[in-house]
């Protein structure tokens, strides 16, 4: 069963958080939270002050998650919390919903979890962040832009094309009706 989603259309960013706003070897201690296992010197979401500023200049995008935190922690809206107020403002859903069974939406390669949440949503431009791109059609593949497992956005190279992919998806939403 889809539910439908509470926004539909306009610009959505597609967001995971490990290897994007924190490093990918993050994990959960019962009673004292998330932590960065390895590498020393990282901090959970210690890029999304990075992703903030970009977001400024872009008020109109909106975040749908698509990690598999919102599965660990039992809802969107608890996943959301972990982001800045800023962030968690734009959230406006998660790939995964309360109406699917977890273990068959955790078989899906998040391509196709990411896929299946554009055709619910319609957006009219989106982007997803990821370090994983298991099933990611040819046909999709240039709207995800895979970060660095360690260093997410805040690489160089990932940075720069994030900043370019983040202006391109605004020009192209300027011009649809």
């Amino acid at each position: 069963m889809d539910v439908l989603p509470r926004w539909r259309g306009g610009p959505v960013l597609f967001l995971d958080f490990d290897g994007v706003v924190l490093p990918e070897d993050v994990w959960r201690c019962p009673g004292s939270g998330p932590y960065v296992a390895s590498p020393p010197g990282h901090e959970v979401f210690e890029h999304t002050a990075l992703l903030e500023r970009w977001l400024e200049l872009y008020p109109e995008l909106r975040i749908v998650l698509s990690t598999h935190w919102v599965r660990v922690l039992g809802s969107v809206q608890k996943a959301a919390r972990r982001l800045s107020p800023q962030l968690r403002g734009r959230v406006v859903g998660a790939t995964f919903h309360s109406g699917m069974d977890p273990r068959w939406f955790a078989s899906l390669p998040r391509g196709v979890q990411v896929w299946r949440d554009v055709c619910r949503g319609a957006p009219q431009a989106w982007l997803a962040l990821d370090d994983d791109d298991s099933g990611w059609r040819a046909v999709w593949r240039d709207r995800l832009l895979r970060t660095d497992p360690v260093l997410g956005i805040s690489a160089p190279p990932v940075l720069a094309e994030l900043q370019a992919r983040f202006a391109a998806m605004h020009r192209k939403h300027e011009t649809w009706p």
